[in-house]
């Protein structure tokens, strides 16, 4: 049971990842909770509302998202995933790029569809990262 969990959880990070880098607005609706919590590496907390205005107003844009170090963890109708992501793109217009470590909650719908209902991101500095 917990690797279809865990097969499911992987497939919609990755529908998240790709509707991230393409601004699918149509797709983030259908990932991300109502509910939505996610702190930004600034401490600035964001509703799914901003996150989705971010995007369709083309005020975030990405150019690359490349997931590694993932790790899952599974708790009945959630799951937990921590990713370092090595992203590129521009904010307001203006380019950066930058390794990021993301924390998601995803919660299960009686629909059994995953939303994220929780984030968090940081900035990884490279003497914390070979710390752990």
């Amino acid at each position: 049971m917990p690797h279809k969990v865990e097969t499911a959880i992987a497939e919609v990070e990755e529908r998240l990842r790709l509707a991230m880098l393409a601004s699918d607005t149509v797709a983030l609706n259908e990932l991300i909770s109502p509910d939505l919590v996610f702190t930004n590496h600034v401490g600035q907390v964001l509703s799914k509302e901003v996150d989705l205005e971010l995007h369709k107003s083309g005020t975030i844009r990405f150019q690359q998202l490349i997931p590694s170090e993932t790790v899952v963890t599974t708790h009945g109708q959630f799951a937990v995933v921590s990713v370092r992501m090595s992203v590129a793109g521009t904010f307001a217009g203006t380019p950066f790029s930058e390794n990021f470590r993301y924390t998601r909650v995803w919660r299960q719908l009686e629909t059994k569809t995953w939303q994220v209902v929780a984030g968090h991101m940081s900035v990884v500095h490279e003497e914390a990262h070979s710390a752990g």
